[in-house]
């Protein structure tokens, strides 16, 4: 015979108010953090304001940035003199007056960022707790916002890591048919500017899988004219991912290690295979050589940021991949010595926000 729980007892409407708040003040907090994104100094400083004043239930709340520009919501105190004591605490980086009106220095990564006023709390404790949580949304927001310079400037050294050997063979090959081949040179001539552009141009942040695929299978034309038969490809892409967004180069990159790291090490031909297609509700795209492999410790390491300079092109795209997608949605490396490489790189066929 088995026995059933009897009801729950009732809980007090206190406990159920107090639960309720609980979770608004973590709703508002979560807004004022998202308003402090452009620091104090930013566009959403005043609604950052309004939502500070309601979780200290204070009478009036000043955001005072580095310059001592002040935005203030609510009632202005009376017998006090905001802006000096905003300027002790940028003077001083201490705490000035006293309740009602209290003036405390904001913090990002040991520095000081910026002022909190406020006036008319009722204990003095809620509002340290409020400077220190406002520190540590400031200095997250900078930190990310490092984050973001950072893969942004990796994009930059994308575009303009162009192998000077790479160059030199594919022109040196051009240059050595303009008489025996001039269609023949003229049209790699052709790949080449192609190649050059969409690795140079200044594009926004995406791109299409077809516009990949393009810049993909002119970089492998100009590689097979300078590899010769010791270069073969294969390209497979489902037309119902051409349309796909994706951040920009991030396949190119891979093929070129593919080929750079893989290939051309090896003295035997090779084979690089690269293939698109849907799978549910994402695209797979997975580039794939039989070249000299790697040890999957020294992948681990690359994906990891560990690796030496030739390897950013891996890193900065495993990274932009999850920042923009979430950590499902990074590289995955399969290899081993001796065993070839492959690549997978799994985006949604949709994302908001994502569009070329």
């Amino acid at each position: 015979m088995s026995v059933l729980p009897g009801p729950e007892p009732a809980r007090s409407w206190r406990s159920l108010r107090r639960e309720r708040g609980g979770l608004v003040t973590l709703g508002v907090a979560r807004r004022v953090a998202g308003d402090l994104a452009g620091g104090l100094s930013g566009p959403r400083v005043r609604a950052a304001a309004r939502g500070i004043r309601r979780l200290l239930e204070a009478d009036g709340i000043g955001l005072a940035d580095l310059s001592g520009r002040l935005e203030w919501v609510g009632q202005a105190p009376t017998g006090a003199d905001v802006m000096a004591l905003v300027e002790d605490v940028l003077h001083q980086e201490t705490k000035a007056g006293r309740l009602p009106t209290v003036a405390l220095p904001l913090h990002a990564r040991d520095e000081l960022a910026g002022v909190l006023v406020v006036a008319g709390a009722s204990r003095m404790s809620p509002v340290r707790e409020a400077a220190d949580w406002i520190s540590d949304a400031l200095e997250r927001n900078r930190l990310e916002a490092m984050a973001d310079q950072a893969a942004q400037a990796e994009l930059r050294a994308l575009r303009a890591e162009i192998s000077p050997h790479f160059v030199y063979n594919a022109l040196t090959v051009i240059a050595s048919l303009v008489k025996s081949d001039p269609d023949r040179s003229r049209e790699l001539m052709l790949d080449f500017a192609d190649y050059t552009r969409y690795s140079l141009a200044r594009h926004g942040d995406y791109t299409t899988v077809a516009d990949e695929f393009h810049a993909i299978e002119t970089y492998l034309a100009l590689q097979r004219a300078v590899l010769g038969d010791r270069l073969r490809v294969q390209i497979r892409v489902a037309p119902e991912v051409l349309a796909v967004a994706i951040p920009y180069l991030v396949l190119q990159p891979l093929v070129e290690n593919a080929v750079r790291h893989g290939i051309e090490p090896r003295p035997e031909p090779g084979l690089v295979q690269v293939r698109g297609e849907a799978e549910g509700s994402d695209c797979v795209i997975s580039i794939e050589d039989d070249g000299v492999g790697m040890d999957p410790v020294a992948a681990e390491r690359i994906l990891a940021g560990l690796g030496k300079g030739d390897s950013v092109g891996l890193t900065n795209v495993d990274r932009r991949l999850r920042n923009v997608y979430g950590s499902w949605f990074g590289l995955v490396v399969e290899t081993a010595p001796g065993a070839g490489t492959r690549v997978v790189v799994r985006v949604p066929m949709f994302q908001p926000g994502v569009m070329p």
